[in-house]
């Protein structure tokens, strides 16, 4: 299924409620209630703005005539500053089971599901990317076309890669955090990296909280404001995103993985993993591989 979208029209949390699907959309940055997760690879391409993203523990902006590529099974989230009104960007949402079929080398599909963004000058997809959009928008809708374009989406996948392995200055994540950000989101970002540092361990909200000098209750408060969700959730997020990066890079078993990606039990892996991906750690493998 495809679902192809124009303009800021389509209302303010629109993308929390997207089914998963090849998704393509060309407009003014979405406005995101929350942090939200996808199955999906995404790309940004940014014509006029700045694409300003809290990804995982990272602040990182995608400005114009740039493009980011990225698993999207890391929490992220387009923060205010993104909604300039004549902005102008193009989305493109590739499920991974799509992904996994085009048979990437294990170096590429590590690079890609490792959850660093890739962001590079536009110069780096080696034709015009406004007109390589506008074409895909138009063809994911007619199953006539739909192979030819995701011929090219390949494609892109490995130039951005080898790009990134090629260059020596990469836009380097472009990181802005505490640059200018207010007091209160330095202290969010801060706690955003440090559970993404530390989610693999036995964490708790007052861990978190302790990382940056404030009682729990307020940095809950704060972090819920900020992100959209809670702690906890933002933890077990970060869980599953490492279970489904083990699950499909690894050949460890889940009673392995449990505990590797931060897991105290068996129980709360399979509740967790089942409530987030809406399948068991087993069928989720055989799915995508």
């Amino acid at each position: 299924m495809t679902i192809t979208a124009s303009g800021p029209s389509e209302g303010p949390s629109f993308v929390d409620t997207l089914v998963p699907a090849i998704w393509t959309r060309r407009g003014q940055a979405p406005r995101m209630a929350r942090s939200h997760r996808h199955d999906d690879l995404e790309f940004n391409f940014v014509l006029r703005g700045c694409l300003d993203y809290l990804f995982g523990g990272e602040r990182i902006q995608v400005p114009a005539g740039h493009l980011a590529m990225f698993w999207g099974a890391t929490p992220h989230r387009l923060i205010e500053s993104s909604l300039e009104e004549d902005s102008d960007s193009c989305w493109l949402h590739v499920p991974l089971s799509t992904v996994l079929r085009w048979g990437l080398s294990t170096q590429d599909l590590n690079d890609l599901l490792q959850g660093s963004p890739v962001i590079v000058p536009a110069g780096a997809a080696g034709r015009d990317v406004e007109s390589m959009f506008m074409s895909w928008m138009q063809e994911l809708e007619d199953e006539n076309y739909e192979t030819i374009a995701l011929i090219e989406v390949h494609a892109l996948v490995r130039r951005l890669l080898g790009y990134r392995r090629r260059s020596t200055e990469q836009v380097s994540a472009l990181t802005l955090a505490g640059s200018g950000a207010s007091d209160s989101m330095q202290r969010v970002t801060a706690m955003a990296q440090f559970i993404v540092a530390h989610f693999r361990e036995p964490i708790t909200t007052a861990d978190v909280a302790d990382s940056v000098h404030l009682n729990s209750h307020y940095a809950m408060s704060l972090f819920r404001r900020a992100v959209g969700t809670t702690i906890g959730r933002f933890i077990t997020g970060c869980r599953v995103s490492e279970a489904q990066r083990l699950l499909v890079t690894t050949t460890l078993s889940t009673s392995e993985i449990s505990p590797t990606a931060g897991f105290g039990s068996q129980s709360s892996f399979y509740a967790h993993f089942m409530r987030i991906c809406d399948s068991s750690p087993g069928e989720y493998r055989a799915l995508h591989r």
